[in-house]
């Protein structure tokens, strides 16, 4: 398991100390995540002029539909490549199918060149057996 890491970071422009196990990096980018969507709903005069209770929920209810919405979009990411893996698991099949008929023909090519080559031998000799009685 990593170190928990302790950093400062400015949010709202005021200090918070993040802790975390994920690195300096990642709670940086939080950090600025909460910032930018501050700054997005402070472009909002109705924002403005609500007290900081409903500031505070109001950012609460955009981060959770950022949240919901990036969920949503991984879960049908997760059913698309559910859905790719079994097309090409069947494609895969497909091909293994084809691979066996393909061996399948070529031996049935390769018995009826014997066969003609044992009739082509058959009938030479009955032309050959034909000219000595004749």
């Amino acid at each position: 398991m990593s170190n928990k890491v302790d950093i400062p970071v400015v949010i709202n422009g005021k200090v918070y100390t993040l802790s975390g196990y994920e690195g300096e990096d990642y709670l940086q980018n939080v950090a600025t995540y909460i910032n930018g969507k501050i700054a997005e709903c402070k472009t909002s005069d109705q924002y403005r002029r609500m007290n900081t209770e409903y500031q505070g929920v109001l950012l609460a209810l955009n981060i959770a539909d950022d949240y919901f919405k990036a969920k949503s979009q991984a879960d049908n990411m997760v059913v698309e490549d559910s859905t790719k893996e079994q097309q090409l698991y069947d494609l895969r099949h497909e091909v293994i199918e084809a691979q066996i008929k393909q061996e399948s023909a070529l031996k049935m090519i390769e018995e009826y060149k014997e066969q003609i080559n044992a009739l082509q031998r058959k009938i030479i000799q009955l032309e050959s057996e034909k000219g000595r009685n004749e």
